[in-house]
């Protein structure tokens, strides 16, 4: 902490970065010759007693304040600016005031050692100058640079007491009459704040003015004419008593930190505004974390740090008496402000003991403020026309995504992972609830602004996925604390499996914003599937979570199309991937009731990593060894299959990708009992579609069978079949080598003796000798057949010869 004092140069623009505010684009640094030719024109003007025109003055010290992160005034020039300032001849505009108190504020915050007199005398002047003006709306930056260097006047080198005396009652007379100023003038805040840092870092400030300094940082933002609150005030106020209170530590000046903490904390009485007390008590548990001090000095801030957080919990149970149900929505602006900083002064003050009603309130502060994606949604879809999405929504999306609460998101999401986990039972429970909600909120929201913005806004849509991907991240995180704490010994079965199934619903309805590979996301899917995919009442409680065959067909407009609904498909893609974990513990009428209908809508998706997934959810039905006490689930099986192969052929080439045929086909081949129909079905209807599209190639040159492409529907189909002759069972074998026989022979000689020379080296390499003699003697009768229908080329007697040979010499295998 005493490292960041050091650096801290200049108070004002400390505090505007970490508030967040943008830094002004750097002006070109003048020149050195520009530099001494402004030095030249001051000390012309001392010299002449004038300055004309003013123009010229003006000119040369913004010349000098362009420079001013590399410029050093030292004590001689700054006696030149002192006396430009006090003497009364010189007619000075009144805009060059507040740049001759800055320039000597660059002087003391720079200067090692300035001389106690110089700095005595610029006090006297500088007095004189701003106690010749009351009327601070007329002059605001002269009130703000006023402030500002009175305060660098009572912490820096070299002063007296007599003048650290009269800068803080001066100071202190100014706060209490033109505070007025930090609502009327935009700009001005970070240096009255700064002001107000310095002179409480002053180690003579008496208990009066402390208190009259204090009570205008806590207590103007409430009044009729001070300055609105805002989160960029509450940020620079959190800063600036981080700072100040490091100072008193770095200094062992505990009677210090004692005054402020019982001005401060044990004055909410005197009228101090939550949001400033909120964001000061983070200040100060932001400055006393983990240091080392003494026992008393332990004792100290142990006791501060405790009202500190005392006040933080007494503004948590005010917002938690205001929220709308669990965690709803805050009209009330103010409300809102509180909530805000709540969040920001426990995710800057470093990690604090958990109190009961921090939980629910930030959770809260998550879901309504943090990611306001269902007031964004709801704001868009309530937008009367186009143009009113275009300006006013785009604005307010844009506008919080550069907010410092938005970027401060994964540290809020940090705070609440951690206190969850110390919370009571009912604590935890409603905020699973709340952002199990969110989560179906967020999933309907962008459901409808999606399909409503398509081809319309769609940097709205980009910009409102941004924050909902942050979102995604904050419900991982959380969904890996909840499993941590709540999947072990210590907890029923029945809550385990309550939980797990929750969190699977809630990250189907945020897959579509999942566009990152997350160890958190990873371990979350494995804890929760393996709590899940054991129990039969979590596996149809997830089943039967699913949308509706007809909700997810039925849409808003007469023109909405399923499989062009992204959210909805990816929310359908994260089912279609579970469910197959689980399939072992369905009942027959739970599957045939909640999923069949979807499975076989998306096979016919056109996007085939989706198509690929339902054909694998059909494989792990048909493989499932579960079996029901009546046969119902056998029975199941063999009805799915005639359709599957139906509709799977139907939609192929086209639709159906072939590696999910292929997984589907393999698998009821295998398991489904022998002699089955569906397997003589899907066999018979394999065959007559490679059939027709081999007859296709046919017509072709018969130079297209030579270079036949394994990507080829044809050659797919073909190797299909061929691969079925080691799966089939041996009472299905003899219809299967009918059918490939009866495909083989209407193909042209090069296609022949390209599915014959496929056969050949199939079983040669077989070890299945009840079947090997089967297949060897109608490879012999298949090959000698087509060698027949090819008789008038001598070259494929030759070739027919030859296989009949290496058929010989397999026989002997």
């Amino acid at each position: 902490m005493a490292a960041r004092q050091t650096r801290t140069m200049f108070l004002d623009a400390w505090l505007s970065a970490q508030a967040g505010f943008p830094s002004a684009a750097a002006a070109p640094s003048p020149s050195a010759r520009s530099i001494i030719q402004s030095w030249s024109d001051l000390r012309e003007c001392l010299k002449l007693g004038s300055f004309e025109p003013h123009v010229r003055l003006l000119e040369s010290l913004r010349n000098l304040l362009d420079s001013q992160s590399t410029l050093h005034v030292a004590d001689p020039q700054a006696k030149i600016l002192v006396s430009i300032l006090g003497d009364e001849k010189i007619d000075l505009p009144d805009e060059s005031y507040p740049l001759f108190l800055r320039l000597l504020y660059i002087w003391l915050r720079k200067s090692f050692r300035p001389s106690p007199a110089a700095i005595d005398s610029t006090v006297e002047v500088v007095c004189k100058v701003l106690s010749g003006r009351c009327d601070w709306g007329v002059h605001p930056f002269l009130f703000s640079e006023g402030v500002l260097i009175l305060g660098a006047f009572c912490s820096g080198p070299g002063a007296s007491d007599n003048s650290i005396g009269k800068c803080l009652d001066l100071l202190c007379r100014m706060l209490e009459e033109g505070y007025g100023v930090m609502r009327l003038v935009e700009g001005v805040m970070p240096n009255v704040l700064a002001g107000i840092g310095y002179a409480l870092a002053s180690s003579t400030t008496a208990n009066a003015c402390y208190g009259s300094i204090l009570g205008v940082l806590f207590g103007v933002w409430d009044k009729e004419d001070g300055p609105c609150g805002s989160v960029q005030c509450g940020l620079m106020i959190l800063h600036l008593v981080e700072w100040v209170t490091a100072g008193y530590i770095n200094s062992n000046s505990f009677e210090k930190i004692l005054m402020f903490s019982r001005n401060v904390f044990e004055g909410a009485d005197k009228g101090y505004s939550p949001f400033s007390l909120v964001m000061g008590a983070g200040g100060l548990l932001r400055a006393s974390k983990g240091v080392a001090l003494s026992d008393m000095g332990t004792k100290v801030i142990m006791a501060v740090r405790a009202g500190a957080v005392d006040i933080i919990e007494d503004l948590a149970k005010y917002l938690n008496a205001r929220f709308d149900g669990l965690g709803g929505f805050l009209h009330n602006s103010i409300d809102k402000l509180h909530l805000q900083c709540f969040a920001l002064s426990l995710a800057r003050c470093g990690s604090v003991t958990a109190r009961g009603p921090f939980l629910l309130c930030l959770a809260s502060a998550l879901l309504n403020e943090v990611f306001p994606l269902r007031h964004l949604y709801d704001g868009v879809l309530g937008a009367s026309s186009g143009s009113v999405i275009s300006t006013v929504c785009t604005h307010l999306v844009k506008q919080h995504l550069d907010s410092v609460l938005f970027k401060e998101g994964g540290t809020i999401t940090g705070v609440l992972c951690n206190l969850y986990g110390s919370a009571d039972e009912n604590s935890k429970k409603t905020v699973e609830r709340m952002i199990w909600d969110c989560c179906q909120d967020i999933y309907s929201g962008h459901r409808k602004v999606g399909l409503a913005l398509k081809g319309n806004n769609e940097e709205l849509i980009e910009n409102l996925e941004r924050i909902s991907e942050s979102a995604f991240l904050m419900v991982v995180v959380f969904s890996l604390a909840v499993t941590n704490a709540k999947l072990n010994s210590k907890y029923p079965v029945d809550v385990q499996v309550e939980v797990s199934v929750q969190i699977l619903i809630a990250f189907s309805c945020m897959e579509y914003f999942r566009r990152m590979r997350m160890a958190e996301y990873l371990d979350t899917i494995r804890a929760v599937i393996a709590s899940v995919q054991d129990n039969m009442y979590a596996s149809v409680s997830f089943v039967e979570s699913m949308p509706s065959y007809t909700d997810l067909t039925k849409g808003s407009g007469t023109t909405y199309q399923w499989y062009t609904d992204e959210v909805q498909t990816a929310r359908m893609l994260f089912y279609l991937r579970v469910v197959p974990t689980c399939i072992e513990q369905l009942p027959s009428d739970v599957f045939r009731k909640s999923v069949v209908p979807t499975m076989f809508l998306y096979m016919a998706h056109p996007n085939k990593k989706v198509a690929r997934a339902s054909h694998t959810l059909f494989s792990a039905f048909v493989s499932s060894d579960k079996e029901s006490p009546n046969g119902e689930r056998a029975s199941l099986k063999d009805q799915l299959s005639f359709y599957y192969m139906e509709r799977s052929l139907e939609d192929f080439p086209g639709v159906t990708p072939f590696e999910g045929l292929a997984s589907g086909v393999a698998a009821l081949v295998r398991h489904l009992p022998a002699g089955s129909p569906a397997v003589l079905y899907s066999i018979h209807g394999l065959a007559d579609k490679a059939s027709s599209l081999c007859l296709n190639n046919s017509n072709k040159e018969s130079t297209m069978w030579k270079n036949l492409n394994e990507q080829e529907p044809c050659k797919k189909l073909l190797d299909l079949l061929l691969s079925l002759l080691p799966l089939v069972d041996i009472q299905v074998l003899p219809d299967l080598m009918k059918l490939l026989a009866q495909l083989v022979v209407q193909l042209p000689s090069d296609g022949q003796t390209m599915v014959l020379n496929d056969l050949y080296a199939f079983v040669a390499e077989s070890d299945d000798l009840t079947r090997k003699t089967t297949l060897v003697s109608w490879l012999q009768s298949l090959s000698y057949i087509c060698s027949q229908n090819n008789s008038s080329s001598n070259q494929n007697r030759k070739a027919s010869t030859r296989r009949n040979g290496v058929l010989s010499w397999i026989a002997r295998l």
